[in-house]
């Protein structure tokens, strides 16, 4: 059976489409099953879809991962829901290559169109036909008119809309508090930073649920794709830090990794759990600046895994990669011992934004070959030394200086892998 789906986007960011979106999954959730997806390179925003609706989320990644493997990730049977990033035309340089509207066309997905209205009013329906207009392979289906300060607001963008001839009105968001949720540099505060997360989904569906016609959203049905293929595992038995300091692994690539045959040992260094006996040690991104001195106080992890790394490959990346050097300066200037095991010193207390889409290649350590990844941070390195392990350019194919570091059995970059190429 085909499975349905259909994209949620906006004209830019902050037009508050997450929100949307989470309202959306959490009321037809409620109704039966309803799987979420996020365009893009995000860590976050999965993890609110999988509070919103109980069923595990998927990056499909128009730039970093091919077709076939975004109609593979993309299969299933209940219901899709995609949250697009940026604007919906926007993607990397020099073009617009892998934007959320390149992935609905892949996916064969109507786009519904989240405008905020906070500040106008007729002028949205220009917003709107342009949209509809700039590219004649994506379908706008429907509008959701967010944010708007009163009935009369409301009926006066329907008006220059139908006057317009443009997407019909799907539901009309009044502007409220309670409805946006904390922010800080990479995005929202993680799902698992906020106690009262499942209050505050269920208040933002019965919102969405007055506010929108649930029966008339446009879903279509997703293009299939082959079920064969994925990220091949780079061990058999692979330890992988999973909590707060380390939130940031793609759940596409654990799956795939499992689908494949290796054993998935999740550990938490913030518990200060001794790392499992592994033939890979994985630890991903996340927010180790705001757990550094927790992270330095954990005797347990901290030993077990400098003995590991005597006969065990350590990977790190981003926020992993920054515990695997010397130091670790937080926001406020205090210096936190890492685990020392590359030569590598970082820092919060002067930010620089590090961002954009890279093209890696790696002939030793465990993610030996070509890959495509993302790079998204604000620490500095302060001094590095070493072997690099990434050969790296960027998405327009220019080359960039090497990246990350490989002394011994252990390796790291500020690069997310994303997919094998």
């Amino acid at each position: 059976m085909s499975r349905k789906g259909l994209m949620i986007a906006a004209p830019s960011s902050g037009a508050g489409k997450t929100t949307i979106t989470l309202g959306l999954l959490r009321a037809l959730s409620l109704r039966g099953a309803v799987v979420g997806a996020k365009s893009g390179p995000d860590y976050i925003d999965p993890k609110f879809h999988e509070a919103a609706t109980g069923q595990p989320c998927v990056n499909l990644d128009a730039w970093a991962m091919s077709p076939q493997s975004i109609l593979r990730r993309a299969s299933g049977d209940a219901p899709l829901i995609v949250e697009a990033a940026m604007g919906l035309f926007d993607g990397a340089p020099p073009d617009g290559a892998g934007s959320a509207a390149d992935l609905a066309k892949i996916l064969g997905l109507p786009v519904v169109l989240v405008v905020d209205c906070a500040k106008a009013a007729q002028s949205i329906a220009a917003v709107v036909q342009g949209f509809a207009r700039f590219d004649p392979d994506v379908t706008i289906a429907g509008i959701i008119l967010n944010r708007v300060g009163s009935d009369r607001h409301g009926a006066m963008i329907k008006t220059a809309l139908e006057a317009a001839n443009g997407p019909p009105v799907l539901g009309v968001v009044p502007r409220q508090d309670g409805l946006s949720h904390p922010s800080r540099h990479l995005g929202l505060v993680q799902a698992q930073e906020r106690g009262d997360l499942g209050d505050w989904l269920t208040h933002v569906a019965e919102v969405i649920s007055r506010s929108i016609d649930l029966d008339a959203l446009p879903f279509g049905a997703v293009s299939s794709g082959p079920q064969s293929g994925g990220l091949r595992p780079p061990a058999q038995r692979i330890a992988v830090a999973q909590d707060a300091a380390f939130a940031f692994s793609y759940p596409h690539m654990l799956h795939e990794w499992s689908r494949a045959g290796a054993e998935i040992k999740p550990f938490s260094p913030l518990k200060n759990e001794a790392v499992p006996d592994a033939d890979l040690i994985f630890l991903p991104g996340g927010y180790p600046e705001l757990y550094a001195g927790q992270i330095a106080q954990a005797d347990a992890f901290t030993s077990s895994i400098k003995k590991a790394a005597q006969t065990t490959e350590i990977y790190g990346e981003c926020g992993g990669y920054m515990v695997l050097g010397e130091g670790l300066t937080d926001a406020d200037g205090n210096r936190h011992p890492m685990l020392g095991l590359l030569s590598l010193e970082t820092s919060f207390a002067t930010r620089k934004l590090h961002l954009g889409y890279r093209h890696l290649q790696a002939d030793k350590g465990p993610f030996n070959g070509n890959f495509s990844g993302h790079e998204f941070h604000y620490a500095t390195t302060v001094s590095v030394a070493g072997d690099p392990l990434f050969k790296a350019q960027d998405a327009e194919g220019r080359d960039l200086p090497d990246m990350g570091l490989r002394r011994g059995k252990v390796s790291g970059s500020f690069a997310h892998i994303i997919d094998q190429k």
